[in-house]
């Protein structure tokens, strides 16, 4: 007895150490950035590899695909794992360019709460909206991180109202700037009380902080000037009126969000941030499926597949497919149920990430992300458990918004295209429709850069070639009949036939060509419904 107890207290101490959040923002805004120099406060990479520069060879940590690498744009979820002061952290580095929405919206299925990073000087951007509406939608916990505080941009409460109206949350500063871009001269931390000098050098930023509990305090005064102290004072003492204080509880809840400032290039208010974090964040939470909702905490295992990436490693042709893990502890070499194709299944090395890097790990507990190797049984959203019967809800496709034919264009390889165009589409970079009339495949993406990174994956791991034609279509939905031998229902697939066609996995789906077309067709068959996702 007393045994379990102490294995029990051990799981537990597992759960309660680990945390697992998504970065999520506008392009540019500096999200991998603000990745590397976590990394580096985790003492996981010695020197952050900056994207912009072309001259220097070392790229980003966590972009490690060649396309990442011509670009300096981030295009996949990257995963990565470090310690920080006894505490595991997981961190998935989202793509922000909107091409790539649905790789993010995926990934915020797999965090328990999410940093918002936002550019000083361009403030909120529409792409932030939409991915602070799915994380309001599902109450998780977020952090705001305001970046390039070197830089001149928008005054400190002017972002916060933006921030407040636009993004429609309940903001608190946990820290406040000193002065900003020219005159910038540091942070005050509100969640510490110290003074945080910035001095432009990286490497000496890191170790400079002041305490000063009282802001009377003289020191202050001769730390920063008269005139940057008496300002500071001020604001402090409006944004104290003007703000609710931190509460933790409503933090958890989705209620109210604290932010942060700071300046992830010079390695500035980064320390901050991760110090703040660790203490407030959510350890694993639990997860609602079909059935019941999972606790972290249960024995036994249960986890899903929230995205599966192709090719990792160039030289093998293998497919990845990354899990979440929700309840009890996974192990290698141990029979696990693939609850949708219901077969058991053993994985000999699981892997652990850090970007490209990978480890064999052994045991993973709630809140981690595991790499499977994959050889095709993998579907994004499936469930794996100790064989309990129950999938994971929340992994919905979008409809898309960008629509091509697909042709062969070497009739040789044939087959290298087929099979390249099953695996990308099992990753969820796009989605295929085959029409119902001719049987030709149509690619339907959210983004128009996806096609571009379909063309260039197809030849350079598959070595396949393809050309695409426009086609004209406006959105694709999928089709619900409240009874399909009904008259109304034949009449549609006969009327509509050219326009119909069948997604990955045999859902019907309607091609329509305009908003117009699709209201009148909804008018015209009352007893058909058209769903903008997958998950109706």
């Amino acid at each position: 007895m007393q045994l379990q107890i102490s294995v029990m207290k051990q799981y537990q101490k597992e759960i309660n150490k680990r945390r697992t959040f998504g970065i999520i923002s506008h392009p540019d805004a500096g999200k991998t950035t603000l990745t590397e120099k976590l990394l580096l406060f985790g003492g996981a990479i010695q020197e952050a590899g900056a994207v912009k520069s072309n001259k220097i060879k070392k790229g980003a940590t966590s972009d490690f695909m060649e396309i990442e690498r011509q670009r300096g744009i981030s295009v996949a979820t990257s995963v990565l794992a470090f310690e920080y002061r006894d505490i595991k952290i997981n961190i998935l580095d989202t793509p922000g360019h909107k091409d790539f929405a649905e790789d993010t919206f995926r990934t915020l299925t797999a965090v328990d709460s999410v940093i918002v990073v936002i550019d000083v000087a361009k403030g909120v951007e529409e792409q932030t909206e939409k991915l602070v509406e799915v994380c309001r939608m599902r109450n998780i916990p977020m952090i705001v991180f305001i970046n390039k505080m070197d830089r001149e941009g928008k005054d400190a409460f002017e972002l916060l109202d933006e921030i407040e109206q636009k993004l429609n949350l309940k903001v608190t500063p946990l820290s406040f700037p000193i002065g900003m871009g020219y005159d910038f001269k540091g942070i005050y931390n509100i969640w510490e009380k110290n003074v945080n000098l910035f001095t432009g050098d990286s490497r000496r930023d890191i170790e400079e902080t002041i305490e000063i509990d009282d802001l009377q305090n003289e020191e202050l005064d001769q730390l920063i000037g008269d005139k940057a102290a008496n300002n500071l004072r001020e604001e402090l003492e409006l944004a104290q009126g003007v703000y609710p204080d931190f509460d933790r509880q409503d933090y958890l809840d989705g209620k109210l969000q604290p932010v942060f400032f700071g300046s992830a290039l010079n390695n500035f208010g980064v320390r901050e941030l991760l110090d703040c974090f660790i203490k407030i964040a959510p350890s694993p939470r639990p997860k609602e499926s079909d059935t019941r909702i999972v606790r972290p905490e249960e024995e036994k295992f249960t986890g899903f597949v929230f995205k599966i990436h192709a090719n990792m490693d160039p030289k093998h042709r293998d497919r990845l497919a990354f899990i979440k893990i929700v309840s009890g502890k996974f192990e290698r070499n141990k029979n696990y149920l693939h609850v949708r194709n219901n077969k058991n299944m053993k994985f000999s090395s699981p892997n652990a990430f850090f970007a490209e890097k990978k480890e064999i790990v052994d045991t993973s507990y709630p809140g981690d992300i595991v790499g499977l190797h994959d050889t095709g049984s993998f579907k994004i959203g499936d469930t794996l458990t100790e064989g309990e019967n129950l999938m994971y809800k929340g992994i919905p496709s979008f409809s898309p918004e960008h629509f091509r034919y697909i042709n062969n264009a070497d009739p040789m390889k044939s087959k290298q295209l087929e099979k390249g165009i099953d695996q990308l589409m099992d990753e969820g970079v796009a989605q295929l429709f085959i029409l119902e009339l001719n049987g030709r495949k149509v690619i339907g993406t959210v983004g128009a850069l996806q096609f571009e990174v379909i063309q260039y994956r197809l030849k350079h791991e598959y070595g396949a070639k393809c050309t695409y034609e426009n086609l004209n279509v406006h959105k694709a939905t999928w089709v619900e009949a409240e009874n399909e031998k009904s008259e109304e229902f034949k009449e549609f697939k006969r009327v509509k036939a050219k326009y119909l066609a069948k997604d990955k996995s045999g859902q019907l789906v309607f091609l329509a060509d305009s908003q117009f077309s699709l209201q009148m067709t909804q008018q015209k068959y009352p007893s058909i419904k058209f769903h903008s996702t997958s998950e109706f």
